[in-house]
């Protein structure tokens, strides 16, 4: 990764975007004892998708993703290019007031006049699971503490857990893979257990469950370092990561736009323009652009 590693003081250069691989091998390089500095670069390739391929305003997400918005035209003219800029890049957290105290959430996106929509809260464990059960009702606390305040925001809920294996962990606790290639059964309980937060498609829901969840476990291993171990979760899990995003687009677009017409010139997602010199940047083949269909 070449323009984005994190500096000594913890900054993040922005010369590129941060990829998802990027985030995942910096996770794997990270000590244990380097507080959050091992999950940062996620928070910012997670602000940086929501605006790529979500169509959210960068200027409304914490932290602020290092692009902006050029606009022309108007009305079937009108074009939205998107353009990569370290420049206007910001780091941070959001505080939600809570309905039992004020929580800081990874990355938020708010509204003007609307307040905060989508919040998505990342967890990364490097060793010791047998500690995951904590992980498990903290996340159950968050979830109810926040949907108290604000029963229309989206929550997310996003755990990496890095896969170390058997054959090269010295201690027991920090395996996550078993010799024969199995899931360790305390990992296996906690994707059974947090598996029961996720689906909150309704206001009207329980509150203590999350839109989305997602739980994702990235190898270590030299032939496919970085990347998501694709055998756990299981395809039928409904916290695969690969659903987590999609799950967050389609419950905010019901919310805060089929369902709120007089807001949506506020909350509707925007689309980029194909001639967006964004998607040239370093970094962007690994995106998924919401271009602008063409015109006619």
């Amino acid at each position: 990764m070449k323009g984005s590693a994190p500096c000594a003081d913890g900054a993040i250069m922005h010369e590129q975007l941060i990829t998802l691989n990027d985030a995942f091998n910096n996770f794997i390089d990270a000590g244990e004892t380097q507080s959050q500095a091992h999950i940062k670069l996620l928070h910012w390739h997670i602000a940086e998708r929501l605006v790529i391929g979500g169509g959210f305003n960068p200027d409304d997400i914490v932290p602020r993703p290092p692009l902006r918005v050029e606009t022309t035209g108007k009305g079937k003219s009108h074009r939205s290019r998107l353009v990569h800029d370290p420049t206007v890049a910001v780091p941070g957290e959001r505080t939600i007031l809570g309905g039992l105290k004020t929580k800081d959430v990874d990355v938020v996106i708010s509204k003007d006049g609307v307040g905060p929509c989508i919040a998505i809260s990342v967890k990364g464990t490097l060793s010791a699971f047998r500690n995951l059960t904590n992980r498990m009702e903290e996340a159950a606390g968050d979830c109810t503490n926040i949907h108290i305040s604000y029963p229309n925001l989206i929550y997310g809920f996003f755990h990496v857990i890095k896969a170390n294996h058997a054959s090269n962990t010295k201690r027991r606790n920090d395996v996550a893979i078993e010799s024969n290639e199995e899931v360790v059964a305390g990992i296996v309980r906690y994707h059974d257990a947090i598996a029961r937060l996720t689906g909150r498609k309704d206001v009207r829901n329980d509150v203590s469950r999350y839109e989305a969840v997602a739980l994702a476990m990235v190898d270590a291993s030299p032939d496919s370092r970085g990347h998501i171990l694709q055998s756990f979760p299981t395809r039928d899990s409904p916290i695969r990561f690969e659903q987590f995003f999609d799950a967050i687009y389609r419950i905010y677009d019901l919310r805060y736009v089929y369902t709120a017409p007089a807001l949506r010139r506020t909350t509707a997602r925007s689309s980029w323009s194909e001639d967006s010199p964004a998607s040239s940047a370093s970094g962007a083949d690994a995106f998924n652009f919401r271009f602008a269909p063409p015109s006619d």
